[in-house]
């Protein structure tokens, strides 16, 4: 078979548990997670379809039960993609219906759980092998024949949630089925295994595999590159180690979260490859990334996966620990994820995780990493830009290479500082995705007592004005248009607010508005910006320059802007 050839075939169940397919739920699935609603819908469903007319079985509209996923060759071995929830219960119910019918056509119903030992094979070969920490449990429970009455028996507090699920399902099955004479359970049985259908879509390939489920599966995608990669790396460690390092990476994955741990790939690629990706996260992943040596997989889960997720993770939760210097390098991961992207993060993995012992180092690092970003950030550089950038410091970084020299890629360039403080003197307020930002660096900067800002809703605002009444003060001090429009969106008009307000007081006259739009009820204003509006007395041209010189300078002096 061709790698790349794709087939789906429309299949009865009586061919889908049979010696066509030997499925197995690879490592990086989900536990089983039906549960008696999930089950017993499909059962009703089923019960529904099949209807209490004398038809015959094959005048029945058959029932479509969906499509399944799977890597498959040429041999019955297939690993299932998508899929495990429904083949899983289906064995279930067929468990179920074993049980239920006289011992004449129970034993016609085991073909369908396994293929019994004979002279070709030495033992049974079960038609589904679920995960393999719950597969043992479920052929001895659910598929061998008798499992279901010793299953009764086992007190649920024991179990886990899988296995709970396996006993409660097959239970509920059992208990509902008893409502069924001999003859209606012959039916149903005839009804399942001949005119329900699943699609089989199957690939050789893992990465087309992802790709299909992913299209397929319009409900979201619980499965992910992080799952198969798992599948991947922990199917070529020996046996003997693979719990323990299927432990080690679920550990990583829970301790960082599931959406967190599969951004986490993207950025080990970028580490690696120190370029814009041209083929999916799972082919560049395992093409580029390769401990050494290659023979021994496990090295990538202890030397790369584990210590880039520790970094990744004080990264996020700005939990960096150190006897010396720990809150400034924490500060520094605060203001980077005020960033309005994420390139920045992969040379903070790579950098943090190898100098981690050395605050000094990172203090440093941080302190410069926090102006670039933040300094492409304000020049708007597109995503293309950034990766290059990125992509320069991740090969400066591995080579040990100074980044503290003019033409380091970690450096604002001369003429790059020039174009950042351009943008910062015009009308700030206009560039709608960096002034919050700027405005939030200028007031921790100016503040006091250095604040998280943890507020709900943080608000850039005017003071002079965008529609001034036609009556108001403010055309004294700003009689013509084009006063108005030099000074209303620069830096120097333009204070924070925590909390909305009534927008009619924006237009009010500067006293009142003092008053009630520039204070809390407590009549404190939580930014330092704002604060300093309230002491002045009037808010005239003069004033509005004298503060807008004050704030660039300040904003020169945050980024060792020239």
């Amino acid at each position: 078979m061709s790698a790349f050839k794709i087939q789906a075939t429309e299949c009865p169940l009586k061919k889908v548990f049979s010696d066509e397919f030997i499925f197995n739920i690879p490592l990086y699935q989900r536990p089983y997670a039906w549960t008696v609603d999930e089950a017993g819908e499909l059962f009703e469903d089923l019960v529904t379809a099949l209807g209490d007319s004398d038809d015959k079985i094959d005048d029945i509209n058959p029932y479509f039960l969906g499509s399944i996923v799977l890597i498959k060759g040429d041999k019955p071995d297939a690993q299932v993609v998508d899929g495990q929830q429904r083949l899983t219960t289906l064995t279930i119910l067929l468990a179920a219906l074993r049980a239920s019918v006289s011992k004449e056509h129970a034993h016609k119903l085991t073909k369908y759980l396994y293929q019994e030992h004979d002279f070709d094979h030495d033992k049974n070969v079960y038609r589904l092998t679920v995960r393999e920490r719950d597969a043992q449990f479920f052929k001895e429970y659910i598929q061998d024949e008798s499992g279901i009455e010793k299953l009764k028996e086992i007190h649920l507090a024991k179990l886990s949630d899988s296995r709970k699920n396996f006993k409660d399902n097959v239970l509920c099955f059992v208990q509902r089925l008893k409502k069924f004479t001999e003859v209606q359970l012959k039916r149903l049985i005839q009804f399942i295994t001949d005119r329900c259908f699943l699609v089989v879509v199957s690939t050789p390939d893992i990465d087309s595999a992802y790709r299909i489920f992913s299209v397929l599966n319009n409900r979201g995608m619980d499965l992910s590159h992080a799952d198969i990669l798992k599948a991947e790396i922990i199917g070529k460690i020996s046996a003997e180690k693979q719990d323990k390092y299927s432990a080690k990476w679920e550990e990583t994955e829970d301790k960082l979260g599931r959406d967190t741990f599969k951004s986490l790939f993207s950025h080990i690629r970028m580490i690696y490859g120190q370029a814009k990706p041209r083929d999916t996260i799972l082919k560049e992943f395992i093409k580029q990334v390769k401990p050494s040596p290659t023979d021994y997989p496990q090295e990538l889960i202890d030397k790369i996966l584990i210590p880039f997720s520790d970094a990744f993770d004080d990264i996020n939760h700005r939990t960096y620990k150190s006897d010396r210097l720990a809150e400034e390098i924490n500060q520094s991961f605060r203001w980077l994820h005020w960033i309005d992207n994420s390139d920045w993060i992969p040379p903070a993995i790579l950098y943090l995780s190898r100098n981690y012992h050395n605050p000094d180092l990172l203090l440093h690092f941080f302190s410069d990493l926090d102006r670039l970003a933040s300094g492409l950030m304000v020049m708007r550089s597109n995503i293309n830009e950034r990766i290059e950038r990125y992509s320069k410091l991740l090969q400066a970084i591995e080579k040990g290479q100074d980044l503290y020299t003019p033409d380091s890629p970690l450096q604002l360039k001369p003429e790059e500082q020039k174009q950042i403080i351009e943008i910062l003197d015009k009308d700030l307020y206009l560039i709608r995705k960096i002034r919050l930002y700027v405005l939030l660096r200028l007031d921790h900067a100016i503040s006091e007592v250095k604040s998280l800002y943890n507020f709900p809703n943080i608000t850039v605002e005017h003071v002079l004005p965008q529609n001034p009444a036609s009556n108001s003060e403010w055309l004294n001090w700003f009689p013509t248009q084009e006063a108005h429009n030099k000074y209303v969106h620069r830096i120097g008009n333009l204070v924070l607010l925590s909390s909305s307000k009534n927008s009619l007081a924006q237009n009010y006259d500067f006293e009142l508005k003092k008053q009630k739009y520039f204070t809390t009820k407590a009549g404190i204003c939580n930014f330092a910006l704002t604060t300093q509006v309230l002491i002045e007395k009037e808010w005239t041209p003069e004033i509005i320059e004298k503060r807008q010189e004050h704030l660039i300078k300040k904003l020169k002096e945050i980024w060792r802007l020239e």
